[in-house]
């Protein structure tokens, strides 16, 4: 079954059909899903949503536009958010350089202080880069070493991916790699092993063709899995199985 390791089916976006679509996903083939936390209001209600649903798991942290939101008390509430039963990644977290919300220090300290989090409680994290390639790689060096997570929605060189994976970390692969213009990530996945890509959706984002530009959800990610079989040579078979295993093994599931 597939497994869609990164979701944001709390976004109001799903607010008219939450329910009808999450119990079609099954019936399409997605098997487990992991929605992530982009605030701190996001993660308690990711902790809610895979509270409903059995197959639904929960990923806590704060995004870096929302990092000016952070002080002590909310980083202590984060803490017990990562304590309930089905919360398994700290995340999303990292740096946003492109939107520029928060102050670039402020992100970097809170980056920090969440990685911080995370070897604390030996989870593992999910990483947000955008346009910020070479501060997001000095922070992880120092500061993330032997911990195990996603870079998500990778946009970077086949070089960097070729780093991080040496790090231990995965490379998360959606709706872009369909796209004309995302050759750069289609290059990475024609470089990296299999074993080191997982697949996501960041629905309601950035939805595969032939349905860029919709809202997205995890009953896309075959469009996903085709693309990936056809730049490996392989079949969609092997793309599920395998990274619905590199999935399960980095968040600690059996199956």
């Amino acid at each position: 079954m597939i497994f869609d390791t990164h979701a944001h089916y709390d976004d109001e976006q799903f607010d008219t059909d939450r329910d009808q679509l999450l119990a079609s996903v099954e019936a399409g083939g997605v098997g487990t899903i992991v929605n992530v936390g982009a605030s701190l209001a996001s993660s308690r209600t990711s902790v809610s949503l895979a509270e409903r649903y059995p197959f639904i798991y929960a990923a806590v942290g704060v995004h870096p536009d929302h990092t000016g939101e952070l002080d002590e008390d909310k980083l202590r509430e984060l803490r017990e958010l990562c304590g309930q039963e089905k919360v398994v990644a700290v995340g999303e977290i990292g740096l946003d350089y492109y939107w520029d919300e928060a102050p670039r220090e402020v992100q970097k300290r809170w980056f920090v202080r969440q990685l911080e989090l995370a070897r604390e409680l030996d989870l593992p994290v999910l990483i947000h880069s955008r346009e910020a390639a070479a501060d997001t790689l000095e922070i992880m060096q120092e500061h993330a070493r032997g911990l195990e997570g996603v870079i998500h929605c990778f946009s970077y060189s086949k070089e960097l991916a070729r780093e991080y994976v040496r790090m231990g970390f995965f490379i998360g692969v959606g709706g872009v790699v369909t796209f004309k213009n995302g050759r750069k990530l289609k290059e990475v996945v024609e470089d990296i092993p299999l074993t080191s890509i997982v697949l996501e959706t960041d629905c309601p984002y950035l939805a595969p063709v032939p349905n860029r530009g919709k809202r997205n959800s995890s009953l896309n990610l075959p469009y996903v899995v085709e693309e990936i079989a056809a730049l490996k040579h392989i079949s969609c078979e092997e793309v599920v199985a395998q990274t619905e295993e590199n999935a399960r093994r980095l968040y600690g599931m059996r199956n």
